[in-house]
């Protein structure tokens, strides 16, 4: 089964650590990174798709996709 997430955060190191910190743990990029301005904020925002296969495990909505 393929699972897949969507990483959104501030344009910053935290995000760039959020994404890198997916990548360990097996997850792949899926397409390319996304930015748009928050008007309220005022700053850059980012968002990084990532997919994973898991092996014999059954989808679970109540699961979260970071512990599969």
């Amino acid at each position: 089964m393929q699972i897949y997430r969507f990483l959104t955060g501030e344009d910053d190191s935290a995000f760039c650590h959020k994404v890198t910190e997916a990548l360990a743990l097996g997850w792949q990029l899926h397409g390319g990174p996304s930015y748009a301005y928050d008007a309220v904020s005022k700053k850059m925002r980012c968002g990084q798709a990532v997919t994973k296969i898991v092996r014999d495990q059954a989808y679970d909505p109540d699961k979260k996709l970071v512990d599969y």
